[in-house]
């Protein structure tokens, strides 16, 4: 049976495997000097560190956190590549505190991520797992940057097509577990008031071959307070160990606030059985077929 979804998200309880401790930025201290700077900040196209989106991926997200924190392994589903960090850090809940973002908006002393990076989380390690840690001048910037709102970037460039351009799991990735959640990031914002159970689903084979039918799996979507480019699905049981499939209803079901349908054929593996829908990620749990 379809399930309900929500327009926003609120406090979500996630599962997870108890042998993750690790819930904000981690690591093994590579990219940092002994007094826990990022060992370039000045990097060819990312420039001095300074309290803004695309400085904080470049200088600390990339080069430190993404030595764990990247693909299908990724602790919790939590990637911090450039594609799909912001959409999962603003206004998702942890998996490990499920009752705290991972990054809360304007409120950094009750994000995740600076508890997790300052050592005084309630679960787990202080991150980057084992030191070096980050310098409390670096972990300033990122809390400034939360306190100003945590926003995606600071651009003021007109915006592209409505486009699809991330998605996690990505494209046959290959999952040892059920994923914490599913995240599809658009360069707009979405109208929150055309999300419902028809905009996107997960679907599993059941049974053997590529003509084996797809069964729908119940689940929760929602868009993230403050990350309104961001729709999110939780899965509403374990997922057994078999091949699945992310389906986006491209029209009419999702538009941006300007009404206008995602440009989602670039992004679709194939078409599914109606033409309004896309495929746009399958994944597996488990081992691969």
């Amino acid at each position: 049976m379809r399930q309900a979804t929500t327009k926003a998200v609120t406090t979500v309880l996630c599962t997870a495997a108890a042998s993750w401790l690790i819930g904000g930025c981690a690591g093994d201290g590579a990219g940092l000097d002994a007094n826990g700077q990022p060992l370039e900040p000045g990097a060819p196209g990312s420039g001095p560190l300074t309290a803004d989106f695309d400085s904080i991926q470049a200088n600390v997200f990339t080069p430190i956190c993404t030595v764990c924190h990247a693909g299908a392994d990724a602790p919790h589903g939590l990637r911090l590549d450039a594609a799909d960090s912001y959409g999962l850090l603003v206004g998702v809940p942890s998996v490990e505190v499920p009752s705290l973002l991972r990054v809360k908006a304007g409120d950094p002393d009750d994000s995740y991520l600076i508890q997790k990076l300052e050592g005084h989380a309630a679960v787990g390690a202080r991150m980057p797992l084992g030191g070096p840690y980050l310098s409390n001048d670096v972990i300033a910037v990122i809390r400034q940057w939360i306190t100003a709102g945590a926003l995606q970037s600071t651009s003021n460039a007109a915006p592209a097509a409505f486009t699809l351009i991330a998605v996690a799991p990505a494209a046959g990735d290959v999952l040892l577990e059920t994923p914490a959640q599913i995240m599809l990031a658009f360069n707009h914002e979405l109208d929150t008031t055309r999300i419902d159970a028809e905009s996107v689903r997960i679907e599993r084979r059941a049974g053997q071959g590529a003509d084996a039918e797809m069964q729908w799996v119940p689940s929760r979507i929602g868009v993230p307070a403050g990350n309104v480019r961001t729709l999110l699905l939780w899965p509403l049981q374990p997922l057994r160990d078999g091949h699945y499939r992310v389906v986006m209803r491209v029209s009419p079901a999702l538009t941006d606030m300007a009404g206008e349908a995602p440009q989602a054929a670039a992004q679709a593996v194939e078409a599914a059985g109606d033409s309004r829908d896309a495929i746009i990620s399958t994944f597996d749990v488990g081992t691969a077929p």
